[in-house]
Order: structure tokens, then C-alpha cells, then sequence
């Protein structure tokens, strides 16, 4: 009998036995977000039994899930670092997935011709099919590519995040109009011009100016409890979505610029906010694949596992590839093996499957297969690919040495301070004339606030013994305008009495 307490119960088993099997998979490279989507169907209809058929349901959570989590990417995409890209990433997410909807939807038709398969479309509905999984998956690009131990040369990180947190918009457009066209509501090719500017123009304006709006009300607003700072932002990130969606723009380009905006401006109370939305990100994408995994009906996978298995080849080995080699043609400085890299990070995950219940709350004939192919195809795309991103970059010669941030301390600054934090290791020759901090010469400007010592934390004064191997955390001017540096510290010279 399903009651208040019964839900909360299975709810934390859920989220329990997910985080375990997420750290568990995460040292043998298996994707987490693959793993939630599988506790999902071990605990479905044709595991343990716990019934969930609401595909309506499904897509509300995941309007919700998505709004967080593109959110949140966004405030991670530095504008220093998408600028050089930024043309190549908005080629990929808007052409890119057009292409790739219309070369996988072509060869979806062909097969639904052939004799031997299960599969009967028209070209409407196999271009349907192709158009639900025709983005890449910002959720499993964002969670897959940070979890790495490694770095992405040739700006590639921020392509990747920039085209995976843009693209969605585009293949929720082809959707809609598929949708439309399978309807009795067709739409003239004036109408989807017209759809598509409309979506993406106030999608885009309504993101800057609420995102501006969120900044000056965080800056602004004197609130007593600093815990609220988080919970004020999230209710600017529905109010976007929502309030984007009720104008007929696309809700998920304005919060993935929204979130682009806030996190490029100067705010107060940065880091618990990045630590809140941090969290709130993976609480959500858990609820998000246990819904969908919960939605499917595993023993249904068996009957497409044949045709989407040749569906999702021809889409990671063919589509995805030409698509990305046609976009980035007019752009020569990325080089072939970026390209390659590119292409094979066409990671599918719960954006196409959340898609794929559009057709299932339409009833559009054979919804259900559509939704099946789309899940298995996930399933192969988060398998295939998700653990092979970081393999495939060192062949390609594209990775290099994760740098490393944050520091030993966990101290961060506010922005406005203009200053910045570095670290310095003593050694023996930083205390060869003298074991104290008036010993040393410290370059105008920077000043030791803490030491480090093992596991103890030190407040420095100018007759603190200092040992080598003591850790300093040094407060300097903003490094751009900083002649001081952390390597600057020296012990002071001895006089001609051989004292400091």
C-alpha cells in the first residue's frame, strides 16, 4: 500500500543504494548517471515491483530536473573560455543537431523498409524518432566531462559544455513540429521559421535580463539569513523556465543563459551557492534517471534491442561525425583530432529520453517503440561512450594534466576584494636565516593569513616557529596586476655580522 511514509521510505532506499552504486562505478569509470538510470530498472515494474507508468509524470520531473542542471552549467561556463569557441559551439548546437536528425531519420526510414525488422515508420515518424535523440545530453556531457581526471586541450571543454547546454532547444523544436505534423495540426514550413524565432529570441532575452535581474536582487537584497541566498536564486531559476515557457520561448536556452549570466557577475555569497546548486544538481539528476528507469519496462527492450542497436552505430559512427565535420568545416583551427574527439562526445541521455515522452502524452501511434528504441540507445550511447571519453582523448593526444583548484584551506575570497590566494611549501632554504615570519622578505602586498602544519591550522604571527613543510596560504594582489608571486618569498640576508 503506497502511503506518505511508504514513499519517503522507498525514496531514500532509492537515493541511498544510487550514491553507493555511483561511487562504486565511479573507480571502475562507469558512468553514474548510467548506473542511477539501472538501480531505476532493478527496482521497476520487472524487478522488485514498484509500479511508476506516468509518462506525463516522468516529463514534468524532468522539466524540473533539467531547469536545475542547466542551470547550474551555465554558472560554471566562464565567458573567457567559450569566447574563443563560441561560434563553432553554436554552429554544432543548431545545425549540428538538424543534420543529425535528418541523416539518422533518413536511415531509420530505410531500415523501417526493410523485411526482416520490427520497426514500420513513415519518414514523419522516423525523423520524430531521430529528432528526440538528436541533441547531446547536457546532464551525462556536464557530470561525465567534470568527473574526469583530466583536462581538454584546445578549448574542447567548453565547447562540449557550451553546444551540450545549447542544443536541447533545437531538438525540443524539431520535436514539437514532428509532433505537429503526426497530429491533425500540421505546420507550414512559414510557421516552424516562425516557431523557431520566436523560441529562440525570447528564450535568449528573457534569460540575459532575468539572469541580471537575479544578479543585482542577490547583490542588493540585505537578507539576515545567508542560507536564503541559494533558495532566492532557485526561485529566479523556475520563474525563468516557467515564465520563459508561458511567453512561447524555450525555457531551457533562457535558464542555461540565465545561469551564464549569474555566474559570469560578481555575486555575494558565492560559494554557498555554488556548494547548494552543486548538490541540488545531483539530487536531481538521481531523481530524474530513477523516474526514467522506473518508466521503462525492461523486458520491452528485448524486442528493439536489434534494430536500436543498429540505429545507435549508425548515430555514433556515421550521423554524429559528418554532422560535426560539416559544421566545423569553415572553422580550420580546430584540428582533425579535436574534431574526432568532438564527434565521439555525442553522449544521449535523459534530455532524449525525457523527449521521447512527448510522443507517448500525445498517443502518437507506435510512441511506445519510440520511447524503447530512445531508452536502449542511452543505454549503448552512456556504456560506449561515457567510459571511453578520457581513453579516446589521450589517443588522440588531447589531454593534459587536470589543473588543480581551490586550495589546501578552503578559504575562498569575495570577488570584489580583488585579491587572490596562492600556497606556498617552506623548504629548508626558505628557513636558513631564521624559522619565523619577520625572517622572511615578503613582496609589497601579500600578507600570510594561515598556516598549515600536517593536519593542524595555524594563525601566523611574527614569532610563530615555522618548520619545513609548513604549508602558507598567502593573500596577494589580483594576479593580472601582481608583481608578487608566492615564489618571491626569501629569507632576509644576513649583515655583515652574519646576523638576519
Amino acid at each position: 500500500m503506497i502511503t506518505s511514509e511508504n514513499a519517503l521510505l522507498l525514496g531514500s532506499i532509492l537515493l541511498f543504494v544510487s550514491i553507493i552504486a555511483g561511487k562504486t562505478g565511479y573507480k571502475f569509470g562507469v558512468p553514474t548517471l548510467l548506473l542511477f538510470l539501472i538501480v531505476g530498472m532493478i527496482f521497476g515494474s520487472d524487478g522488485i515491483g514498484l509500479q511508476f507508468h506516468n509518462a506525463a509524470e516522468a516529463q514534468s520531473i524532468g522539466m524540473v530536473a533539467l531547469s536545475v542542471i542547466l542551470f547550474s552549467g551555465g554558472m560554471d561556463t566562464r565567458y573567457s573560455a567559450i569566447r574563443p569557441v563560441i561560434f563553432p559551439g553554436i554552429m554544432l548546437s543548431t545545425l549540428g543537431v538538424m543534420l543529425t536528425a535528418l541523416l539518422t531519420g533518413l536511415f531509420i526510414w530505410w531500415l523501417s523498409g526493410l523485411s526482416w525488422t520490427n520497426i514500420h515508420f513513415g519518414l514523419a515518424a522516423s525523423l520524430l524518432l531521430a529528432s528526440t535523440m538528436s541533441s547531446t545530453d547536457s546532464a551525462s556531457v556536464f557530470a561525465i566531462l567534470r568527473s574526469q581526471k583530466m583536462e581538454l586541450q584546445h578549448n574542447l571543454r567548453p565547447m562540449l559544455e557550451l553546444e551540450s547546454g545549447s542544443n536541447d532547444p533545437m531538438a525540443y523544436m524539431l520535436t514539437l513540429v514532428l509532433l505537429q505534423c503526426l497530429s491533425s495540426a500540421g505546420m507550414s514550413a512559414g510557421e516552424v521559421v516562425w516557431m523557431f524565432l520566436i523560441q529562440m529570441a525570447v528564450g535568449g532575452i528573457l534569460g540575459y535580463v532575468i539572469g541580471r535581474i537575479a544578479v543585482v536582487a542577490l547583490n542588493r537584497l540585505n537578507i539576515d539569513n545567508h542560507a536564503l541566498y541559494p533558495i532566492l536564486l532557485l526561485s529566479f531559476v523556475f520563474f525563468t523556465f516557467s515564465f520563459t515557457q508561458l511567453l512561447h520561448g524555450n525555457g531551457y536556452l533562457a535558464v542555461y543563459i540565465a545561469g551564464m549570466t549569474v555566474g559570469n557577475a560578481p555575486i555575494c555569497h558565492r560559494r554557498e551557492i555554488a556548494t547548494f546548486m552543486d548538490g541540488l544538481t545531483w539530487l536531481f539528476q538521481i531523481i530524474m534517471f530513477l523516474c526514467l528507469g522506473l518508466l521503462v519496462n525492461p523486458h520491452e527492450l528485448v524486442d528493439v534491442a536489434a534494430v536500436a542497436s543498429l540505429i545507435a552505430v549508425f548515430l555514433i559512427v556515421a550521423a554524429r561525425p559528418l554532422s560535426v565535420f560539416l559544421c566545423l568545416l569553415p572553422f580550420r583551427r580546430v584540428n582533425l583530432p579535436s574534431r574526432t574527439l568532438v564527434s565521439w562526445v555525442g553522449l544521449r541521455g535523459a534530455v532524449p529520453i525525457i523527449f521521447a515522452t512527448y510522443p507517448v502524452v500525445a498517443q502518437i501511434e507506435g510512441a511506445n517503440i519510440i520511447f524503447n528504441i530512445v531508452f536502449f540507445i542511452t543505454i549503448i550511447s552512456l556504456i560506449v561512450q561515457g567510459t571511453s571519453i578520457s581513453f579516446v582523448a589521450r589517443a588522440l593526444g588531447l589531454s593534459a594534466p587536470l589543473e588543480k583548484s581551490g586550495n589546501e584551506f578552503g578559504v575562498e575570497l569575495p570577488e570584489e576584494l580583488g585579491s587572490d590566494l596562492n600556497e606556498i611549501i617552506l623548504s629548508a632554504g626558505h628557513l636558513a636565516h631564521g624559522n619565523t615570519l619577520k625572517d622572511q622578505i615578503l613582496p609589497a602586498g601579500m600578507l600570510v593569513i594561515m598556516v598549515k602544519r600536517g593536519e593542524k591550522y595555524l594563525v601566523p604571527d611574527g614569532k610563530l616557529p615555522l618548520l619545513p613543510g609548513d604549508r602558507l596560504l598567502l593573500l596577494t594582489p589580483k594576479s593580472e596586476n601582481a608583481a608578487a608571486k608566492p615564489e618571491d618569498v626569501t629569507p632576509k640576508p644576513e649583515d655583515a655580522a652574519g646576523k638576519p
